[in-house]
């Protein structure tokens, strides 16, 4: 070995074996979950292509997408190199699990109730109406068994799911309407996916699937009557306030919005230890920083929209959230009647959210 390919060649496995060390000893970076016959450095170089749901680079969802691409080159020392597509520039947006399945792409960055249609379960691991917030929800998928549940879930379609982000909190949507009692929902098209738009049917509404580039346009000419989105920093972007009369709280159809990173099994299985950790890493890198990231924009966009734009902000009447929680309910039972995985899902969440409601009472609604 001539002297320059040994100085580098011991430069990069010092690097990996730091690397390794440091990611494995950070909550959700280790590898300890998942062992295979894969270890050790190599200094064999990877190119993957990630697809995801989101327009490309689209404020803080593309762009944390982006950002993880970039870290897991860093910390990789070049070995994994990750090459990101906004949705439909390789594939369209809602084909990303099926791409990610087949391995036209190794990863997808998206949000688990998109495939709803394919795996009844997998909207248990978004955001459920009326569910725990996203503290208690990461909590659950973490350290409750939830991870665990959703690898289960994916995995006779080849993927091993990864948290990676979270919107936090979101709002409950724009109205030309006011709501002061459930008659008010009757007969309105609201767009609202997952099972937050299962219950607002069973409240005599229509649930209307639309995608983000067209709701702007669909609101103002009446296509629909109402809509949520994410919330108020998204919402400004959107320009919802400029054609809706009312932005009402609280998001009880999506109470957290967990997000996913989806990785082709075969591909992950093909990697060495380290590379598999500092995926594993930067997903939950993203997790935090992602969140961190909603909370400060809606902050500041809140504000704008009261002090700026004179929204009228309101709150859903009490005896309104009562009756949708009644219909929330309802659905979940006829989802985990009819499905055997969603049953054994909600009921490690349920147990869950029961064990943890009395500790949040005191710790923090008391606060």
């Amino acid at each position: 070995m001539k002297k320059l390919e040994r100085r580098d060649f011991i430069k990069a496995a010092t690097f990996s074996a730091a690397a390794f060390t440091v990611v494995s000893g950070i909550p959700g970076c280790g590898n300890n979950e998942k062992k295979n016959n894969t270890s050790g450095y190599s200094g064999k170089t990877f190119n993957w292509r990630m697809v995801t749901t989101w327009s490309p680079h689209f404020p803080l969802l593309g762009e944390y997408a982006d950002k993880m691409a970039v870290w897991i080159d860093e910390m990789s020392g070049g070995r994994l190199k990750i090459q990101v597509y906004g949705g439909g520039e390789l594939v369209p947006a809602l084909e990303t699990f099926d791409a990610v399945s087949q391995g036209v792409a190794e990863m997808g960055h998206g949000a688990p109730y998109y495939w709803a249609g394919k795996i009844p379960a997998a909207q248990f691991f978004s955001g459920i109406p009326f569910g725990m917030n996203t503290q208690q929800t990461n909590a659950w998928l973490f350290d409750g068994g939830g991870i665990q549940l959703w690898e289960q879930t994916y995995a006779p379609h080849n993927l091993i799911p990864f948290v990676c982000g979270n919107t936090g909190g979101q709002m409950g949507g724009w109205f030309n309407k006011e709501i002061n009692s459930l008659a008010d929902l009757q007969g309105l098209k609201i767009r609202m996916p997952g099972l937050g738009g299962k219950v607002i049917t069973k409240a005599g509404a229509s649930a209307i699937l639309s995608p983000g580039s067209e709701l702007y346009t669909n609101l103002e000419r009446g296509v629909i009557d109402a809509l949520e989105w994410i919330g108020p920093y998204h919402d400004y972007l959107m320009g919802f306030h400029k054609i809706a009369k009312y932005y009402y709280s609280p998001g009880w159809q999506e109470p957290t919005g967990t997000l996913e990173l989806i990785v082709n099994k075969n591909a992950y299985e093909s990697l060495p230890a380290d590379l598999q950790s500092i995926i594993r890493c930067a997903a939950s890198a993203v997790t935090m920083q992602l969140l961190s990231g909603f909370e400060q924009k809606n902050a500041e966009y809140l504000l704008k929209l009261k002090n700026e734009d004179k929204i009228n902000l309101k709150d859903f009447p009490d005896d309104v959230l009562n009756k949708l929680k009644e219909f929330a309910l309802q659905v979940f039972n006829e989802i985990t009647n009819a499905d055997a995985q969603s049953k054994k899902v909600y009921e490690s969440y349920k147990e869950f959210q029961i064990q943890t409601h009395e500790w949040t009472a005191i710790a923090e609604k008391n606060y």
